[in-house]
């Protein structure tokens, strides 16, 4: 009886162990070339983003510019900030380093409609600052400067870069024919969508194309 019993008892033993073993099967390695999920993930290229050394864009770069909103000297007041995107790409070494598109901020250095200066308009901007991929720098550049004078003679002076060279576009009055007059454009002076006739004060309206020079290097990181 207690042989028959010990027998069975073994046997109720193995089978136990049997079926706890197939509840616990065993963790094979992954294959090679695979890898296992964990709890924490990555985002891509962070760690080569932290550690990435900054690329210096130098002195003189020209930074064109695309305005989001219409500023003029009538429009705008002295100390006015405004926005706008990069028109085109900038380079260092074929890398490039600040994409088109990437958002600029500036401010409205000065601003004086007709009347106010010397019988003229004046408006001066320059930039303050660049996004790029989320990060802010901060930026020095040129002014671009833009003088409306002259009574009688319907004159716009742009100068650029605050250096007081420019273009110089007119018409003239008198026996109802117009004619431009100059057609240099300095570094920074304005670009399309700027007016400049009769007695109306300087526009820039939005889209206006603007162009700045950096005055010291700035440092992106990539």
């Amino acid at each position: 009886m207690n042989k028959r019993f010990a027998t069975h008892f073994l046997a109720l033993f193995a089978v136990l162990a049997l079926v706890a073993c197939s509840s616990n099967p065993t963790t094979e390695e992954p294959a090679s070339g695979g890898g296992t999920k964990t709890s924490e993930t990555k985002s891509p290229g962070l760690i080569e983003r932290l550690t990435a050394k900054p690329v210096t864009v130098p002195e003189g770069t020209v930074l064109t510019v695309r305005l989001k909103e219409a500023l003029g000297s009538k429009l705008s007041n002295s100390g006015d900030t405004f926005e706008g995107s990069l028109a085109d790409p900038v380079s260092v070494d074929k890398n490039v380093v600040i994409p088109e598109g990437s958002d600029v901020t500036g401010t409205v250095v000065d601003a004086k409609p007709l009347g106010r200066f010397k019988g003229g308009a004046r408006l001066e901007i320059t930039l303050n600052s660049i996004t790029v991929k989320g990060s802010k720098y901060d930026v020095e550049t040129t002014s671009s400067n833009r003088a409306l004078k002259g009574k009688g003679k319907r004159t716009a002076i742009m100068i650029g870069g605050g250096a007081g060279v420019g273009a110089v576009l007119g018409a003239l009055v008198g026996g109802g024919k117009g004619a431009a007059i100059g057609a240099g454009v300095g570094a920074g002076a304005g670009t399309a969508g700027s007016a400049f006739t009769g007695n109306k004060n300087i526009v820039l309206p939005a889209e206006t194309l603007v162009e700045f020079k950096l005055v010291k290097p700035v440092a992106v990181k990539m």
